[in-house]
């Protein structure tokens, strides 16, 4: 065999242009993967080009640093083939990197395309040389190259759809990988070459007399031009890409600034009346076909005159700034507030019943009615709100607004500062309600709120171990409401709060006055709803109540039902483990009607479990409200947690739920809820001192201590 050599310096050449090339492959995946249209043509087109005509060099300057003893040449025709087959695998790796997915299959099947085009370009390149009688090629290299040429070209494929996006220090990457690419594809010749026998006597039919050395420098320099000149366009065009793509973000934003004008407020960026009409149109045609309601809200500023006149627009401008915040933090993100002009504010709200539209404009007076802090100035204006109802108080937008405008100046004519329906007669409940809850409002300041207590008394039927506080409102025209006449609204407006504070210092005052009376083994339990529960203060609430009046905290008991306790369990673990470090016990009331999870129930730090009276209702030897209460009691055993019945109405029931070793019993079986004055008229009778009172019969007599 004839024995060949290389120019170490034309294989040096070969893997830099093979860099170069496969830095040109990479930048080209990126530029056809964010073109579109013609343009993401022209660059498959001239990247298929330039990316082809680089691989294809560095196999030609490969061979041209080969020589053997012999002249060598180059089959014109046949070497032109083997670039038109460079470049079709260069389209077709440039296609399928700009798709916008690339699965295993299909990377697979363009590895095996493309590394058949590359193996194909270099034997046909082999081939140029003519050689007579033949070049024999050793198996084990020539299956090597080839698989060399597949693993290249899938790795190539993976890396230039990975690479192909701007991602961050995409650059230092895409010459990492260029690197790696550059060292497959000059592996994947020279193992070629490697694969090359010439057998003694051989001769090159394509010998023409040219010097390899000049033709690898011709090559070199025309190679390098081409992707230099690629890469140069592919950064202006980026260049040019990214300034197109600012000053399309400039005219975007500058249109969007003109639309803001056209349908906003200047003062306070609120919709004008063009934009909210547009608002109303959708709604109207939105609530026609869900069959659903809106609320459209007339607001007018009581008062602003005086402030501008007094103060000056500028001040008068400040404060309408001051009252849109306040507005905007008391509505939702899919409510449209607008303004008319002026003072004039309108706000259109998705509702479910009129009743929502009472809450929310009810929140919206009082936001408002807040003293804003202006300058030097401590200013103070009103709400008064007008509120039509669709589909009850109109069909249409004008007749909407007119019946909303009428509500507002009805309003404003009651005394302002609230709120009015149209043709509120239409709907009594909601007068009644916005009624009720105006009356509320009033309700803890004006002293109408009491406490009543039911005792709690030892299984079967004493000694009295506490008291349950239980809420009522002695209305001043209704006479003595129960809770479910006005509890839900307060806690639907959070009136709840304000409210829940006072019979919590209420209940703490009674059991602090009952001890110095001399009953200092009663407790008192109070109960708190979801809203009170999820205060962040309320942990100091309570501490502040047991520490004004200087009750012992272990005599004090929070009672959270189990829907409220499993809403947020970890949150509820939390704020429950905090009271009871206090000392303070924890119950949960209402057992068995939500959905607790053991897991958590196990962990609450309650000392207390109430079975809820809907089952000891129905409670009858062997039906199924019996043995859940007694799967309750068991379970509550066996977590070393105390057990109330509450809603014990009949002896039977007593019976049986002293019988499974309930321990304290609660309901009209042994006493109603009572006022305080009710309770000690009780503790007379029985000639009671510091002990407890049991109830035998009808009668009441002393428990001896």
């Amino acid at each position: 065999m004839l024995v060949g050599s290389y120019n170490d310096t034309l294989v040096f050449f070969s893997f830099v242009v093979a860099v170069l090339a496969s830095y040109t492959a990479l930048d080209m995946a990126g530029r056809v993967a964010t073109s579109t249209g013609r343009a993401a043509q022209w660059w498959l087109l001239g990247g298929a080009f330039s990316m082809g005509l680089g691989i294809w060099s560095m196999h030609f300057i490969g061979m041209l640093a080969f020589s053997l003893p012999i002249p060598l040449g180059y089959d014109p025709s046949i070497t032109a083939g083997s670039l038109v087959l460079s470049i079709g695998a260069s389209a077709l790796a440039l296609w399928l990197v700009c798709q916008r997915k690339l699965p295993w299959n299909r990377l697979m099947q363009g590895a095996l395309l493309i590394g058949a085009g590359i193996s194909a370009m270099h034997y046909s390149g082999m081939a140029a040389l003519r050689i007579q009688p033949g070049i024999v090629y050793d198996i084990a290299w020539l299956a090597a190259s080839v698989l060399v040429a597949f693993m290249a070209s899938g790795a190539a494929l993976w890396l230039a759809f990975r690479l192909r996006a701007n991602l961050q220090h995409v650059r230092a990457w895409r010459c990492a990988a260029a690197l790696v690419m550059g060292l497959a594809i000059v592996g994947m010749h020279y193992t070629g070459m490697a694969a090359a026998g010439f057998p003694e006597g051989s001769f090159c039919g394509a010998a023409n007399g040219v010097d390899s050395n000049w033709l690898a420098l011709l090559v070199i320099v025309l190679t390098l031009a081409v992707l230099a000149i690629t890469l140069i366009v592919s950064v202006l065009d980026a260049r040019l890409q990214a300034r197109t793509s600012v000053l399309a973000s400039s005219l975007e934003k500058a249109n969007g600034e003109l639309l803001q004008l056209a349908l906003h407020d200047n003062l306070t960026r609120l919709p004008n009346r063009l934009l909210l009409e547009d608002r109303l149109s959708q709604a109207l045609k939105v609530a026609q076909r869900e069959q659903s309601r809106f609320a459209l809200m007339f607001m007018d500023l009581d008062g602003f005159k005086a402030v501008n006149d007094a103060y000056g627009h500028h001040l008068g401008d400040q404060l309408l700034i001051s009252v849109t915040g306040r507005l905007r933090a008391c509505t939702r993100a899919q409510d449209t507030l607008a303004r008319l002009g002026g003072d004039e504010f309108v706000l259109l709200a998705a509702i479910d019943d009129p009743d929502d539209a009472a809450t929310l404009a009810a929140q919206l007076v009082q936001c408002v009615s807040e003293p804003f802090m202006l300058s030097r100035y401590t200013l103070s204006v009103s709400l008064s709100i007008g509120i039509a109802v669709y589909p009850g108080d109109g069909e249409t937008e004008r007749d909407l607004l007119l019946h909303a405008d009428a509500a507002m100046y009805h309003t404003k004519s009651a005394g302002r500062n609230g709120y009015s329906f149209f043709e509120a007669s239409m709907n009594a409940n909601t007068v009644e309600q916005l009624q009720l809850l105006h009356d509320l409002r009033l309700a803890v300041s004006n002293g109408e709120l009491r406490l009543h207590y039911q005792p709690k008394f030892e299984a079967p039927s004493g000694p009295v171990r506490g008291f349950e506080a239980l809420l009522r409102w002695q209305h001043p025209q209704r006479g003595l409401l129960s809770p479910d006449a006005f509890l839900p609204l307060a806690e639907k407006t959070r009136l709840i709060i304000p409210m829940g504070k006072w019979v919590l210092s209420e209940a703490c005052r009674q059991l602090r006055e009952w001890h110095l009376q001399g009953f200092s083994h009663w407790t008192v339990a109070v109960n708190l709803s979801a809203v009170q529960f999820e205060q962040p203060d309320l942990v100091g609430t309570v501490t502040d109540a047991i520490r004004f009046h200087h009750i012992p905290p272990q005599m004090l008991t929070i009672e959270v039902t189990e829907t409220v306790a499993m809403r947020d369990p970890e949150s509820t673990i939390d704020t429950l483990e905090k009271l009871t470090q206090l000392g303070i016990k924890a119950s949960i009331d209402d057992f068995g009607t939500g959905y607790s999870s053991l897991l958590y129930l196990k962990r609450l730090p309650a000392s207390e479990l109430k079975i809820d009276r809907a089952f000891v209702k129905e409670m009858s030897p062997g039906n199924e409200d019996s043995v859940i209460v007694s799967a309750i009691i068991a379970l509550a055993k066996a977590l070393g947690l105390e057990v109330v019945a509450e809603g014990v109405e009949t002896a039977e029931q007593q019976a049986f739920l002293t019988g499974l070793g309930c321990e304290t019993l609660q309901g009209f079986l042994l006493d109603r809820p009572m006022v305080p004055e009710q309770i000690l008229q009780r503790a007379a009778q029985a000639q009671l001192g510091p002990s407890a009172f049991v109830r035998t019969n009808a009668e009441w007599v002393a428990e001896p201590s």
